[in-house]
């Protein structure tokens, strides 16, 4: 195995899918392009949570757009860590500031934001938006002017 993933558990071994919310799964590995600033984005169609007054579960795309710095998310981590919140009950707004906030803490990225496209319940869509840049930085800026900026 590279020296640069010896510390990726799940990659490349079976998953074994947590039944509740798990930020512990999360892997890391080194950034190989840290010199640029470069977008990665995840979309994950088929996240699911439990609504924490009912119990009845919610459905949603999540989608998670980064600026890395010195590490990145393994992606097989990423869902199984997005599949935690299958029994975990949680309001659609706490979902996304939660992820964010995860992402955030393991990564320490330049620039991170969290969307969630719930599906309608009642007539209603909800679509949660959080974002994080590195304070006193360019970054700080990027997160104020696309907050500040959303439709």
């Amino acid at each position: 195995m590279d020296r640069k993933q010896e510390n990726l558990k799940l990659l490349g071994h079976e998953a074994k899918i947590a039944t509740t919310y798990t930020p512990e799964v999360l892997e890391t590995f080194e950034n190989q392009n840290q010199e640029n600033d470069y977008w990665v984005r995840f979309n994950c169609p088929e996240f699911t949570a439990l609504c924490p007054v009912t119990g009845q579960p919610d459905f949603a795309e999540i989608r998670i757009s980064y600026i890395p710095d010195r590490r990145m998310v393994e992606s097989k981590s990423l869902k199984l860590y997005l599949f935690s919140f299958r029994n975990h009950g949680s309001f659609h707004e706490d979902c996304v500031n939660t992820i964010m906030k995860d992402l955030v803490k393991l990564m320490d990225p330049k620039y991170l934001e969290v969307t969630g496209i719930f599906v309608p319940r009642g007539g209603i869509s909800i679509y949660p938006y959080a974002n994080y840049g590195r304070p006193d930085t360019k970054y700080e800026q990027l997160a104020e002017t696309r907050l500040f900026n959303r439709e």
